[in-house]
């Protein structure tokens, strides 16, 4: 899970994603960063973790890190927020084949539409309340596509 500073949108989709994989007893892993060195070894944004404590998911211990280049190698796929952390993720990238990895996350949900995730680090609570939806709806899918046998 990638967004910019790896301290609102991708802490909040590992952690609603990594209780998707207990939920379903999935043989798989979740993490989150970001492009955004500032951040680095921060916990997530206090919004994000109320938010989080608020549909039972303790993020209160993810701490942000960027992204690298082996992430390719670790994961098989990579979500992204919006455009600009498609395209930190490709400046990363040294083959296509790395790059089939990569997707939108709001596209499981909304085929093709490379929606973006919006980042409400600037707004208020409502904003993070509207993140976490968005990125449960996506979650869950992806952990049914996973437990269905989906790689």
């Amino acid at each position: 899970m990638v967004c910019l500073g790896n301290i609102c949108r991708s802490p909040m989709a590992e952690g609603i994603m990594r209780a998707r994989i207990e939920k379903y007893m999935l043989n798989a892993e979740v993490d989150s960063a970001g492009f955004e060195s500032f951040h680095t070894g921060d916990a997530p944004d206090a919004r994000a973790t109320r938010e989080m404590k608020r549909h039972g998911i303790d993020i209160s211990r993810q701490e942000a890190r960027l992204f690298k280049k082996t992430d390719f190698d670790e994961f098989d796929r990579i979500y992204v927020m919006d455009s600009v952390n498609y395209n930190d993720v490709k400046s990363k990238a040294s083959s296509e084949e790395q790059m089939l990895k990569v997707d939108f996350i709001l596209n499981i949900t909304n085929p093709g539409s490379n929606k973006p995730v919006p980042d409400p680090y600037y707004g208020g609570e409502d904003g993070f309340a509207k993140t976490y939806q968005l990125l449960e709806s996506a979650a869950e899918q992806i952990a049914l596509e996973l437990k269905n046998g989906g790689k």
